[in-house]
């Protein structure tokens, strides 16, 4: 008897230690629930590990064949909008719209010249007189009836005649518009060979060599925009539902140097303006803001790459996130 009491004690005392581990573990199970990357204070919500990203980084491509006759940009240079890169040899596509324009020049004589409208115009009168002429003839007995027959076609062919003259300007025409479209393509061959920036932009990297043969789709050089700028972060989908949206004030502060114990920050204003609509598996809306970069003398303040956080301003009233 006194053995089965003791081992019931025993059991009791193992039970009670498994509860009470199990009553401790359980809140720190809860507490970690949530991601690091955001965190909610009294300032609004905080999007920690964000990244500043390009907005256009670009590989610029030739966009027809040919020789690099000329190549205007080296590696770290900054260029605006519209500046020539590079120049493909244009020879031959000159060649081709002198001769485009001859043969558009051709077309266009060839559709203001009326001179068989006005022949067939004048014929189709005097053939309409003659046939006129006969059948008084005819109506007298001075002339047979098949002359008369015979005038008659002759008036009704010059009609015909007119109707081709007609036909043959409306052709005319057409050609001349198509010799048209013929040298616009030819010009547009050599404005292609005018390699340009399309944004204001740094020169990251050079890829051609001057002198060298390119193909359509060769690269030529990587442009990346540098006045303005990403920041990218990652906010939990469901902690803070009707807490934010799109369009929501951020106040973005990116370290720009220093060290991890004293590092050196600025900070920015700004909305958030994407937020993407698929959860991903950790459960997290990727949102972005951009903000305007500084020239630091010849480099940029803020570069990709560098660590920023972003401290969301709950919006009143909202009830969702989008």
């Amino acid at each position: 008897m006194f053995k089965q009491h003791a081992f019931l004690i025993v059991i009791g005392t193992i039970v009670g230690s498994v509860c009470g581990l199990a009553t401790q573990v359980t809140p720190v199970v809860a507490q970690t629930a949530r991601p690091v990357s955001s965190a909610e204070s009294d300032a609004g919500i905080l999007v920690e590990e964000c990244r500043v990203q390009f907005i256009n980084k670009t590989k610029v491509p030739s966009e027809t064949q040919g020789k690099l006759t000329d190549l205007k940009v080296e590696e770290g240079m900054s260029i605006k909008k519209g500046d020539v890169i590079a120049i493909v040899d244009a020879t031959q596509a000159e060649l081709a719209l002198r001769l485009k324009k001859a043969e558009e020049l051709v077309a266009k004589l060839t559709a203001q010249n009326d001179v068989n409208k006005r022949d067939a115009v004048a014929s189709e009168v005097i053939a309409r007189e003659e046939a006129a002429a006969y059948k008084h003839l005819v109506d007298q007995g001075a002339a047979p009836i098949f002359e008369y027959r015979k005038k008659q076609a002759e008036a009704d062919r010059a009609i015909l005649r007119i109707e081709l003259a007609d036909l043959n300007e409306n052709t005319a025409m057409a050609e001349y518009l198509a010799k048209q479209i013929g040298t616009e393509l030819a010009q547009s061959d050599i404005e292609m060979r005018t390699i340009r920036a399309e944004f204001d932009a740094f020169v990251e990297q050079r890829y051609a060599q001057l002198g060298e043969w390119v193909q359509p789709g060769s690269q030529i050089v990587e442009l990346v925009q540098m006045d303005r700028v990403r920041v990218q972060g990652f906010i939990n989908a469901y902690d803070y539902a009707g807490q934010w949206q799109k369009g929501s004030p951020v106040k973005i502060t990116v370290t720009v140097g220093g060290t991890p114990a004293n590092p050196i920050t600025r900070d920015f204003d700004g909305t958030i303006e994407y937020v993407s609509t698929e959860i991903d598996i950790a459960k997290r809306y990727r949102i972005w803001a951009s903000l305007p970069n500084q020239r630091y003398g010849d480099d940029w303040l803020i570069k990709p790459g560098m660590v920023a956080t972003m401290r969301i301003t709950p919006m009143a009233g909202s009830n969702g996130n989008f």
